[in-house]
């Protein structure tokens, strides 16, 4: 019989640690999510400043200078990649409404 050594010893202690044994994160909020949801409850289009007040207000948190470009430019790559399925909805320039 094999004697047990520390590398084995740390695998087998390694193997037994399930998911729900680890102490949970706290969850982040996605901005992008938050838009969504500021957008749908608002029922009119908002510009990306408003939408960002909206959205910091609710939680979001970000180290960024300029968190409203951020904003900005996440929801008009969504509105390039998804098309016609995004979840948001540019009515003129600089605003933006709900798809949904």
């Amino acid at each position: 019989m094999a004697k047990a050594t520390k590398k084995t010893t740390k695998k087998a202690a390694k193997a037994t640690t399930t998911e729900a044994d680890k102490p949970k994160a706290k969850a982040k909020i996605s901005g992008l999510d938050t838009a969504a949801k500021v957008l749908a409850e608002a029922g009119q289009p908002m510009n990306a400043k408003a939408i960002c007040e909206a959205v910091l207000k609710a939680g979001w948190q970000t180290k960024g200078k300029t968190p409203h470009a951020t904003l900005y430019a996440a929801i008009i790559r969504e509105i390039a990649a998804k098309g016609a399925d995004a979840r948001f909805r540019k009515t003129e320039r600089g605003m933006f409404e709900s798809a949904k």
